[in-house]
């Protein structure tokens, strides 16, 4: 596998991601937040950009768009049902399709919730997913255009893909999404040893992502809603999985911990 990435910090608190394919050369950056950020991650990785992979059609994840495309007439690569919401796209795609950067293959995986049609890409052979504010660590993405069960189904998509797959996120929300978690499964160990190791990371300076996905199986109150310990948590056992993520969701909406 000659998958290379290169992680970066843009705008308030969002990341970009370069993927590079060392055999051809080819490297796609997955969404646009900025088009400076992006400029400055190609510099510094020597890498030239020749595709941009769109997550979602929200303006901190496409802003850049226009301007790398402009400068390196790269390919541009967004979802089929945003089209209307997204300049500058060169090619669609939905569910099932795939994606190539150089040799690299991506499978599309619509996950709908945060918005109506945003998709993420997993690159299986390279077990490598990015997944824009569907899912973030310990936390998940506000459901503004879909609806709790829409985003609940989505997160089950993305749950089932292996365990050791690296997850890419669309934001640094990490340490906040632990303290609400923590009121949801205070005994939950998993969550206590992530929290541990997020501390470190941000006193050390360093970024919370990637993760691997069976971290997240383990400590994201988010994916676990159909756990008997997560809808107890939230005064929900017995009910249905998609009601308790609901019931998840709009209390991470009011935290202010």
């Amino acid at each position: 596998m000659s998958a290379k990435t290169y992680q970066f910090a843009c705008l308030q608190d969002n990341f970009g991601v370069l993927l590079h394919d060392d055999a051809t050369g080819a490297t796609a950056a997955i969404d646009a937040p900025e088009a400076a950020a992006v400029e400055t991650a190609l510099q510094r990785t020597g890498w030239k950009l020749t595709d941009i992979l769109i997550t979602h059609h929200h303006a901190d994840h496409t802003d850049g768009v226009k301007a790398l495309k402009d400068k390196y007439g790269c390919k541009v690569t967004a979802p089929k049902a945003e089209i209307a919401k997204i300049k500058d796209v060169d090619v669609t795609v939905a569910e099932g399709d795939t994606v190539k950067v150089g040799n690299l293959t991506g499978k599309v995986i619509e996950t709908p919730g945060h918005t109506a049609g945003h998709i993420s890409y997993w690159f299986d052979a390279d077990k490598l997913a990015f997944v824009g504010d569907t899912l973030f660590s310990i936390g998940c993405g506000r459901v503004i255009e879909g609806t709790p069960t829409m985003m609940w189904e989505s997160l089950l998509k993305l749950r089932a893909l292996p365990d050791d797959t690296e997850i890419y996120c669309g934001h640094e929300y990490t340490a906040s999404n632990i303290a609400f978690a923590k009121t949801v499964e205070p005994n939950n160990k998993a969550l206590l040893a992530r929290a541990e190791e997020v501390d470190a990371q941000r006193r050390a300076g360093r970024a919370t992502l990637p993760v691997k996905l069976g971290a997240e199986k383990a400590a994201n109150p988010f994916l676990r809603a159909d756990m008997p310990e997560v809808a107890a948590g939230v005064g929900m056992a017995g009910k249905p999985a998609a009601e308790v993520f609901a019931k998840v969701r709009e209390g991470k909406n009011n935290f202010r911990g």
